[in-house]
């Protein structure tokens, strides 16, 4: 019998259509459209907990090769009566209206566009200049496995404690985890990021041989903790957001109990309707812990007081009052008497490819490791520097080594590239 084109589902008193429901999302996992709604409608009071009335940046996906990420684009603007939006803008000056969900229907008629995950931003739509969550986002560099995330997010738990917040903790469904803190809307977001700079300053003085808070690639190690997701227009995948990887896992709310030990494999569109249904939503009681950010700004006029310049911001962001130097440390100029003015290296890098796919860029690596078998068994993995960097429509991917582990005489020089992809190319006069 063939598949319908259509089914029509009655939610919170109207109808959403939900077309070429048998589309298979997830190759590996058998995962349908209609499987993805019925696992939103199955956890919705945890779901729309994080996003209802928040502003959320639509992605549709697409089926990509079996086993990667999916494509994103941009969700279209056409919608119903019963789903609401709001126009934010942002700091590039363009303005967007953007969805925001209230009910069962508004959020399977989202996932019906194919949205697999939902990015809300951290503020409601009757107050947009005001966050009242600030995040705290552990992204591991590579190499670094999930023990020693764990380990920073229990650091992190102590961290908001100590200056008056209450950290709720999820899976991230990707290679990390979020710890949110729910605050009183009384900051704007530049004064929330100074919190989030501040926050992550301390976990890395508390745990420096695990954490980091620095911005550029080639300085980190262990697991980077981006402050500027609290940046004004960054989104973070929400609770309960099912992720565009091959397994459908799940960004999973945990209790403190459960970090020490968890494992984010169990968290997936097969597991986590059965756990929200056994055990409930662990932030239920999230909107009644609100906390104060005076502790964290005190901690941050501290620091700056000692001397420490504000962090680095995204770069599509102007430059800011106080912010230090916009410019990787391997390619920042030499200053004070003497100096050139010319960029010296502080770093050993060295750049292999740059391609229109991350597969194209991976293939140039091989190349690379195989002229060079003396040297690759040296690199750590935190060395190999791959980067999605900014097209003119789409992503392009770059990598880059940095040789530090290499002794100077045996570090290869910079070559031709393996694979010289120009994302610009025909658009230069």
């Amino acid at each position: 019998m063939a598949e319908p084109k259509k089914m029509v589902l009655e939610l919170a008193g109207h109808e959403v259509a939900v077309s070429n429901p048998g589309k298979v999302y997830f190759p590996r996992a058998g995962v349908t459209k209609l499987d993805m709604v019925r696992y939103y409608l199955a956890v919705a009071p945890g779901a729309l907990g994080g996003v209802r009335g928040r502003p959320m940046a639509l992605k549709r996906f697409v089926n990509g090769a079996e086993g990667e990420p999916f494509f994103q684009k941009r969700a279209p603007e056409k919608r119903p009566d019963f789903v609401q939006t709001v126009e934010l803008s942002f700091p590039s000056g363009r303005t967007a209206d953007e969805v925001v969900v209230t009910d069962e229907a508004a959020l399977a008629w989202v996932i019906n566009l194919g949205c697999i995950d939902l990015n809300p931003h951290p503020v409601r739509a009757a107050d947009l200049d005001h966050p009242d969550e600030l995040r705290v986002d552990l992204d591991p560099v590579p190499g670094v496995q999930w023990p020693q995330i764990r380990d920073v997010a229990m650091v992190a738990a102590g961290v908001l404690a100590d200056y008056g917040l209450t950290g709720w903790p999820k899976t991230s469904g990707s290679r990390g985890m979020h710890i949110y803190a729910r605050i009183e809307p009384r900051w704007e977001f530049g004064e929330v990021r100074r919190a989030a700079v501040a926050v992550a300053r301390e976990i890395e003085r508390r745990a420096p041989e695990i954490a980091t808070s620095k911005w550029w690639k080639e300085e980190r190690h262990g697991v980077f903790v981006d402050y500027n997701q609290n940046a004004k227009d960054r989104t973070v995948a929400s609770a309960y957001s099912l992720r565009p990887v091959p397994d459908v896992r799940v960004s999973t709310p945990l209790t403190w109990a459960e970090v020490p030990s968890c494992d984010p494999a169990e968290f997936t569109i097969g597991t986590v309707p059965e756990r929200f249904a056994r055990t409930g939503d662990p932030w239920a009681e999230m909107d009644e812990a609100a906390g104060s950010l005076d502790g964290l700004l005190e901690l941050a006029a501290s620091d700056e007081a000692a001397g420490l310049p504000d962090a680095p911001w995204p770069p599509h962001y102007e430059k800011q009052t106080g912010e230090a130097p916009r410019v990787q440390p391997s390619k920042r100029r030499s200053g004070g008497a003497g100096g050139t003015g010319r960029r010296q290296s502080t770093m050993p890098l060295i750049e292999i490819a740059r391609a229109e796919t991350k597969d194209e860029a991976m293939a140039g690596l091989e190349r690379w490791k195989a002229r060079y078998p003396e040297v690759w068994p040296r690199l750590e993995p935190a060395d190999v520097l791959v980067d999605a960097m900014r097209g003119r429509s789409s992503l392009w991917y770059r990598i880059r080594l940095n040789l530090r582990h290499v002794p100077e005489a045996q570090r290869p020089p910079q070559g031709p590239l393996e694979v010289d992809y120009d994302p610009w190319a025909g658009l230069r006069p």
